[in-house]
């Protein structure tokens, strides 16, 4: 073999070698960057959390039963309700009246 051959292939493997490791890295680079775009775009609290939380909105009716004999207040599908001192239930108007149910 001549020494232009042997050149001829080490500038070859070269190339091929720089060739996978700039594919192996940009492969890398790709699934690192997709993992951080994986955002979520709400929140659910856990059961237990919503349990011993009563500010948290629930659309769960037994729930809200529950926080209402526990804290005697709850919020229901985004309104708060209270129990009175005659337990009798209500929520705030706009205009801060009490509403009786």
């Amino acid at each position: 073999m001549t020494m232009t051959n042997i050149l001829l292939i080490l500038i070859l493997s070269i190339a091929i070698f720089l060739l996978l490791f700039s594919l192996f890295f940009y492969s890398k680079l790709n699934k690192k960057s997709s993992k951080k775009t994986k955002i979520s775009n709400f929140y659910i609290p856990l059961l237990k959390e919503q349990e011993f939380n009563p500010d948290i909105s629930t659309d769960n009716w037994d729930l809200h039963k529950l926080r209402l004999e526990k804290f005697r207040r709850s919020q229901y599908k985004g309104l708060t309700f209270f129990v009175s001192s005659q337990n009798r239930i209500y929520y705030l108007s706009e205009e801060g009246h009490k509403v009786y149910c």
